[in-house]
């Protein structure tokens, strides 16, 4: 039975039936823009109406293939048709051939599967304590950064920063300490041998687009190496091929005992894992964590074809490529408008940090049909599909021009 869409009177890109429907049943935990999206094709979205956008946002850099990616597709509704899930009760074939790419390409020998960012974040939370208690020395002791996201489940959410976030569900985990981002000589400070890891983007993403610096980044490497406390790396946002590399802790030199990922692993299908290097896997036993879901054969076959086309078909080196066309381009967008601070990131994960709320340059950029991100109150973010080519990105950066001018204009 086909869906029919209603495109009554109402906001232009809405569908007015989507909005009631929402309304009457959803529970509003998000505040949505304006505007429904009903199709996709590359790094293009269509609207209710028809409307074209192109897409600087991928989904939160879910996306990373873009919209309706013809493999992706193809390998998803075979497997549909195959087996989609059997639990972790049993083998299949596909789980171990995932691991076995994602230690080649992490360094890090062991993956568990799950379903998302903040769950890999749990699991590598509880890994670090488990190790500490298999040692016989139990350290219950978090280090994260301010600026930091890591995600809305309860341990994920004791290592995010942002009262805003965390207040209303206050007492979390007490043994989480907060640093400031590249403040070296804090986080020397705080680390000490009750610390049983610490925690932190390479590339803070929800936090405004703050890379690590290399001094930081040598600074972790120190505090661990002499107190013993285990690093976790989220790369949730910046890892799996986003900055040109397959991940930002290489490019930093940081060397972590765990890392989290989720977002573009599965192109869209959820999945996410926790990367945990041997000598913490082997602290690891029978029954001390699991999922249902986790590692299933659908999202299993959805992340080897985003990893076959990232690493076999030349789709990192295209970042990388096209990371410093929009370097470029983004530092000249930003010279042209006096109230663009500052231009951050690395391969295709920017923000624009402004000197004043961003919330006007995302409606002037829905406007002229490009989407993007404010995050941090201040920071435009801009996570485009890794698929993205030059020619679209200017024509992309083109309607980002224009919005920045409109917005600018406006103030």
């Amino acid at each position: 039975m086909a869906m029919v869409m209603d495109r009554g009177a109402g906001t232009p890109g809405m569908s007015n039936d989507v909005v009631t429907r929402e309304a009457r049943y959803v529970l509003q935990t998000y505040k949505r823009n304006p505007v429904t999206f009903v199709r996709g094709q590359g790094v293009r979205l269509y609207d209710a109406e028809g409307r074209e956008y192109l897409d600087l946002l991928s989904g939160i850099g879910v996306a990373a293939l873009g919209h309706a990616h013809p493999t992706l597709a193809r390998a998803v509704a075979e497997q549909m048709q195959t087996l989609i899930h059997t639990s972790n009760l049993f083998y299949h074939p596909l789980q171990g051939q995932l691991a076995e790419r994602l230690a080649n390409l992490s360094g890090l020998s062991r993956a568990f599967f799950c379903n998302s960012g903040t769950e890999a974040v749990e699991a590598c939370l509880k890994f670090a304590r488990r190790y500490w208690f298999t040692k016989g020395e139990p350290r219950a002791e978090f280090i994260a950064l301010e600026e930091s996201f890591h995600g809305r489940t309860f341990g994920s959410l004791s290592v995010t920063s942002d009262p805003h976030y965390r207040e209303p569900f206050e007492p979390l985990l007490p043994t989480v300490k907060f640093v400031a981002v590249n403040d070296s000589q804090a986080l020397r400070a705080a680390v000490s041998t009750r610390t049983a890891a610490i925690i932190a983007e390479p590339i803070q993403g929800e936090g405004g687009v703050r890379p690590l610096t290399p001094a930081f980044a040598a600074a972790i490497d120190d505090a661990c190496a002499k107190t013993g406390a285990l690093f976790i790396a989220d790369e949730i946002q910046c890892g799996l091929g986003r900055t040109g590399n397959p991940f930002y802790f290489q490019t930093l030199g940081l060397k972590p005992q765990l890392v989290s990922i989720g977002k573009a692993l599965g192109g869209g299908v959820p999945v996410g894992a926790a990367l945990v290097r041997q000598d913490v896997a082997d602290a690891i036993k029978f029954g001390d964590h699991g999922t249902t879901y986790g590692g299933n054969l659908l999202a299993c076959r959805a992340a080897l074809c985003f990893l076959n086309e990232l690493v076999d078909n030349g789709l990192m080196a295209q970042v990388a490529r096209v990371g410093e066309h929009f370097k470029r381009a983004l530092k000249g967008i930003a010279a042209k408008h006096a109230f663009v601070k500052e231009v951050r990131g690395a391969g295709l994960m920017w923000g624009l940090e402004l000197d004043r709320d961003a919330a006007p340059v995302v409606k002037a950029g829905l406007e002229r049909g490009v989407v993007v991100n404010r995050t941090s109150e201040r920071v435009v973010r801009l996570l485009p599909p890794l698929v993205i080519t030059e020619p679209d990105l200017d024509e992309a950066l083109g309607r980002l021009d224009a919005a920045l001018g409109a917005a600018g204009a406006e103030a």
